[in-house]
C-alpha cells in the first residue's frame, strides 16, 4: 500500500525519518523496490538516496544488500565523545545568545514531555526536539549542522536509554537544569549540566547493553 507523503520530502528524508522513526533498525534490510512502493516514488531517486546513505554510513553492506548499519562499541563511544562536546558547545552558546522567547520554548517542552514520560519512543521523539531547541538557541548554523549529523546516527542506535525505569524523570530533571542555566547565561554552568547529561545517557545506555539494567 502506498503511504501518502508530503511532497516537500525527498526520498533521502523519506527513508531517513523512517529509520530515525523505528521502521527500520539497525541490521534490517532495504529493498529499492519495496521502498519506492512505501514511498509512491520512483526507483531512480530511492536508489540514489540509499547510495548516499551508504555513503554517510547510515547503510552497510550485507554481501549485496544494504541493511541499516549497527553501532559496535567503540563506535558508540566515540559517538557520545563527539555529541557531547557539540552539545556542551551548544548549550555554551544558547547560555550567551537564546532568546527570552527560545528559553520559555524550552520550559514548555519540558513541561510537555512530562505528559509522555511513560511513552519512551514519544519521550525519544520530544527529546530530540528539546535538544534540537538548545541547537538553534545556539544561533551558529554550522554547528547546527554538524550536530544534525550526530543525531542522525543516534537513529541507528535500535533502542532508547529512555526506555529504562526511572531515566524518563530523571532526564527531564537534567532538561531542567540546563534550561535555568541557559536561562541565568551562564555559559559555564549550561555546558556542564548537558555534558553531565549526555553522560548520564551514555552510562545508562552502557549498562543496558552489558545487561545490567
Amino acid at each position: 500500500m502506498t503511504v501518502s507523503t508530503p511532497p516537500t520530502k525527498d526520498a533521502y528524508d523519506l527513508i531517513l525519518d523512517a529509520i530515525d522513526q523505528g521502521i527500520y533498525g539497525p541490521r534490517d534490510r532495504l529493498v529499492e523496490a519495496e521502498l519506492a512502493e512505501r514511498f509512491g516514488v520512483s526507483r531512480t531517486p530511492i536508489r540514489e538516496a540509499l547510495q548516499r546513505l551508504e555513503t554517510q554510513s547510515m547503510l552497510s553492506r550485507d554481501g549485496r544488500s544494504l541493511v541499516v548499519a549497527s553501532l559496535d562499541h567503540n563506535q558508540l563511544a566515540e559517538l557520545y565523545a563527539v555529541r557531547s562536546a557539540l552539545e556542551g558547545l551548544a548549550a555554551r552558546l544558547a547560555a550567551k545568545h537564546a532568546t527570552t522567547e527560545e528559553v520559555r520554548v524550552l520550559y514548555d517542552l519540558i513541561a510537555a514531555d512530562r505528559g509522555i514520560v511513560s511513552d519512551p519512543r514519544k519521550l525519544s521523539r520530544a527529546n530530540r526536539r528539546f535538544h534540537g531547541q538548545i541547537h538553534l538557541a545556539s544561533h551558529n548554523r554550522y554547528l547546527v549542522q554538524q550536530l544534525e549529523m550526530v543525531h542522525r546516527s543516534m537513529a541507528l542506535l535500535a533502542t532508547t536509554s529512555l526506555a529504562v525505569d526511572g531515566r524518563g524523570s530523571e532526564a527531564l530533571d537534567e532538561h531542567e537544569a540546563i534550561v535555568k542555566a541557559i536561562e541565568a547565561g551562564d555559559e559555564d554552568a549550561a555546558e556542564a549540566a548537558l555534558k553531565a547529561h549526555i553522560s548520564h545517557a551514555y552510562e545508562t545506555r552502557l549498562k543496558v547493553d552489558a545487561g545490567g539494567l
